[in-house]
Parts: C-alpha cells; structure tokens; sequence
C-alpha cells in the first residue's frame, strides 16, 4: 500500500515520510506536493529508494520542506 505522510511542526518546516513506492518514482510521486509546500532543505532517501521493482515492495524517503510564506 502507497502512503503519505506529513509532520507540520509549530515553526512552518513540513517533513513528509513516503512508503510503499520503489525507486525514483516516489519522487515522481512526490513533486508536484512538494513545488507546492516550498523550498525543499533536506532529503533522506533509504536504501529502498535505490531498489528495483523487482527486488524490494516497498520504499520510504524523509523530506524535510520549509515555508517561508508563514
């Protein structure tokens, strides 16, 4: 199963956990919503990121967004 979830945290700063996506596709996935939130200062992509459809089911990358609207 897809999932996406977001932390908002008191100072503005947006951390957004994405799993059950292999590969590149979860940044695929996760653009527009990111072009959206803002600058992007952090990514922490897991060895699942760099799997291939055919070796692993699931994947999870940590993006830290801030806003500088807010």
């Amino acid at each position: 199963m897809e999932t996406l979830e977001f932390i908002i945290y008191p100072d503005g700063r947006v951390q957004e956990k994405v799993t059950g996506i292999v590969g590149y596709s979860c940044a695929e996935v996760t653009a527009a919503i990111e072009a959206q939130l803002g600058k992007v200062v952090n990514q922490q992509p897991t060895s699942e990121f760099f799997a291939n459809k055919a070796t692993q089911e699931s994947s999870v990358v940590n993006t830290q967004t801030a806003f500088s609207e807010w």
